[in-house]
């Protein structure tokens, strides 16, 4: 009997090979450029299929991406409060986040980024589109200023992320959460919220 060609069914593998599609979809395009119908392209499914095994473009992604936690989980309550708390709130919700059991494939995804570009760039859209997007958008500041703003906040909290768990750097590496969140949360704040205009003027 002839084998049937065209689109892939349902299968123990086709999860997988929306998987590699959708990375590769996302590592090329961005987020915003790729699609649930050409990712199913991709993969030789229908589209439906991925909606059946991931749901959402966004569950897709972080799926693909091996991401530790849906920040759509947690920064509602990142973001319920005051706006002169929110640096030190975020920087409380990553470091929680990254000393759980979670942190663990976090570090990895780091270590990975730093090696490989594809992972970079979904770490990248990962933290434009899933995590500093959100925040960012509920900022009363000049639209124009936005992108500057994220880079300068990814790059503090990252930072961070690589000196206490990848680099290991004392003290920093086995301070208490709260020192941290002390320490770092004015700089996220200002990164938000503060008087940028030297910075932009420059």
């Amino acid at each position: 009997m002839a084998r049937r060609t065209g689109r892939r069914p349902g299968n123990p593998d086709t999860r997988q090979a929306i998987l590699d599609a959708a990375r590769a979809a996302f590592a090329e395009r961005g987020f915003d450029g790729a699609s649930i119908r050409a990712v199913a392209a991709a993969a030789q499914v229908d589209p439906a299929l991925v909606h059946h095994y991931f749901g959402s473009k966004d569950r897709l992604f972080l799926a693909a991406m091996h991401a530790p936690v849906d920040p759509a989980e947690l920064l509602p309550s990142v973001l319920a409060g005051d706006r002169a708390g929110l640096g030190e709130r975020l920087v409380r919700t990553f470091l929680g986040v990254w000393d759980s059991p979670a942190g663990t494939a976090g570090v990895a995804l780091l270590r990975s980024a730093v090696s490989n570009e594809w992972t970079a760039r979904l770490l990248r859209e990962f933290l434009v589109t899933q995590v500093l997007r959100r925040v960012l958008d509920q900022l009363d500041v000049d639209p124009a200023e936005l992108p500057l703003r994220g880079s300068l906040v990814a790059s503090q909290m990252i930072g961070l992320a690589v000196m206490r768990y990848v680099v290991r750097l004392e003290p920093v590496a086995s301070a208490a959460p709260e020192t941290l969140v002390t320490a770092v949360g004015p700089t996220v704040q200002r990164y938000l919220t503060g008087d940028l205009a030297e910075v932009f003027a420059g």
